[in-house]
């Protein structure tokens, strides 16, 4: 079975900012990554930041937590292998 390119082609990070627990902090992340995210957002009827908030609240408590960018794609990873969506 042939693979092929993402869809909309390979990119490297984008950086953004967004605000999450009252301070603003920058997440580099691939397109493909941020659209996920966006997704994953709006299906939950979240903004960006409330959801970017619960991942890093979940971040927080692991016993050697990984950078933010890191436990977003993780997350995200996750959320698509299982398939569920894994939310309510």
């Amino acid at each position: 079975m042939a693979i092929s390119a993402p869809s909309g082609g390979f990119a490297g990070p984008v950086k953004r900012s967004i605000t999450i627990a009252g301070h603003e902090t920058s997440i580099t992340l691939e397109p493909i990554f941020w659209s996920a995210l966006e997704q994953a957002a709006a299906a939950r009827n979240l903004p960006l930041s409330a959801l970017v908030a619960e991942i890093d609240a979940l971040r927080i408590q692991s016993d050697a937590p990984p950078n933010l960018a890191s436990a977003l794609r993780s997350w995200m990873l996750d959320n698509v292998r299982d398939g569920t969506d894994n939310h309510n």
